[in-house]
């Protein structure tokens, strides 16, 4: 009976995971960037859509995940769970500036030259999915489920506080004169930072990443409530009282700190986590109640190969607006001639963003029917 509903709990987290990587995919690779519908962009700076919910939302899956994981290492000793720990998150942070780097070289009047790596952005999505997991699994494994409770809250607490005497008033939580941005530059030159708001700002920055750490926290301790409680429908009703709970506490602290995923305020960590909570619940309350499962593989082809579903996005979006005929991207004529013939700007570029999505779907599905998991 153990044996089945760990594998049903696995099942819920991997349709949250495969998800989430699905939405990661379309959210960044639309046909065109001037034509997106809004529930795929993000809040232009304060405010909420649903692809905002999207990062921390893999965040707290990968907490999750720790909650079974983490067993194992721990009792295998203290050695066997910081060469774990190291290793993983080193991995992971390398792979993000490889991935920031690919394929190396970029296309000038003079042609194909080496990329400038100095002004090659440090930070990036894989990074802090590293960072966060590195900081969490140390929280979780020294200070147990009460202690890393208490932290997360002091973190958020301590990150509003930071964020409101470091900034410059009377708007310190804005683009220009927040405190993330201010220690981010003491670390970075502005360089090696994003440029996607129209000036050198990173939203994985150094600073912001405090709070994220507090997503993948959550992950971990709903991972654990949810083992620590076999009756399914009690579970999922407390799950939802407390994914409503946090969403109240998320609005009505966004009046004072408002809920930016820019910043990745201590707002938006609330918000998005109740949000992960009705979501999780959603999954148990489908698959494990209602017993209805079988429109779940097409997230679990996603799930079971995460990490490396999300690099090979990156690696072949990249591949297509790197690879030109007659001057023009491959994906560009793709775009042209499969999508834009025949649809409207808006459609065009949604679709171009699903069939991009349902192309990994297959490199996920025939990875999972060969039992290949790639795992860092």
């Amino acid at each position: 009976m153990l044996v089945q509903t760990s594998l049903k709990r696995y099942l819920s987290l991997d349709v949250l995971r495969g998800l989430t990587i699905a939405l990661m995919v379309v959210v960044n690779t639309p046909g065109s960037w001037s034509t997106i519908y809004a529930p795929f962009e993000h809040a232009p700076w304060h405010g909420f859509t649903p692809t905002d919910l999207v990062f921390p939302t893999f965040l707290f899956v990968v907490g999750n995940a720790m909650s079974f994981s983490l067993k194992k290492y721990e009792a295998a000793g203290e050695r066997a769970f910081w060469q774990k720990i190291l290793k993983r998150s080193l991995l992971i942070f390398l792979i993000g500036l490889l991935l920031t780097a690919f394929p190396l070289v970029t296309r000038t009047e003079e042609g194909i030259v080496w990329k400038d790596f100095t002004e090659m952005r440090i930070m990036g999505v894989l990074q802090r999915i590293a960072l966060c997991y590195f900081f969490a699994s140390i929280i979780i494994h020294y200070l147990k489920s009460r202690g890393a409770l208490a932290l997360s809250v002091f973190f958020l607490l301590a990150y509003w506080g930071i964020m409101w005497f470091f900034g410059t008033h009377p708007d310190p939580y804005s683009l220009p004169n927040n405190a993330a941005l201010k220690f981010d530059l003491l670390v970075f030159p502005k360089e090696n930072l994003w440029k996607g708001f129209g000036q050198s700002f990173d939203p994985e920055g150094l600073l912001s990443t405090l709070p994220a750490i507090v997503n993948v926290i959550a992950g971990y301790l709903c991972g654990r409530f949810i083992q620590k409680n076999p009756k399914k429908i009690k579970l999922v009703v407390s799950l939802l009282c407390m994914g409503v709970i946090l969403l109240g506490i998320g609005k009505f602290w966004n009046i004072f700190f408002p809920i930016n995923k820019g910043i990745w305020t201590s707002s938006f960590v609330v918000y998005s986590t109740g949000w992960d909570l009705l979501l999780i619940a959603l999954l148990i309350f489908i698959t494990e109640i209602a017993k209805i499962s079988r429109w779940t593989y097409f997230f679990q082809a996603f799930g079971r190969n995460p990490l490396f579903i999300f690099i090979m996005s990156g690696v072949l979006i990249k591949l297509l607006n790197f690879i030109q005929i007659n001057g023009e991207s491959l994906k560009a004529i793709i775009y042209r001639e499969v999508f834009q013939s025949w649809l409207d700007p808006y459609n065009a570029s949604l679709l171009f963003a699903l069939s991009f999505m349902l192309s990994l779907w297959l490199l996920g599905y025939v990875l999972d029917r060969n039992k290949i998991y790639i795992k860092v």
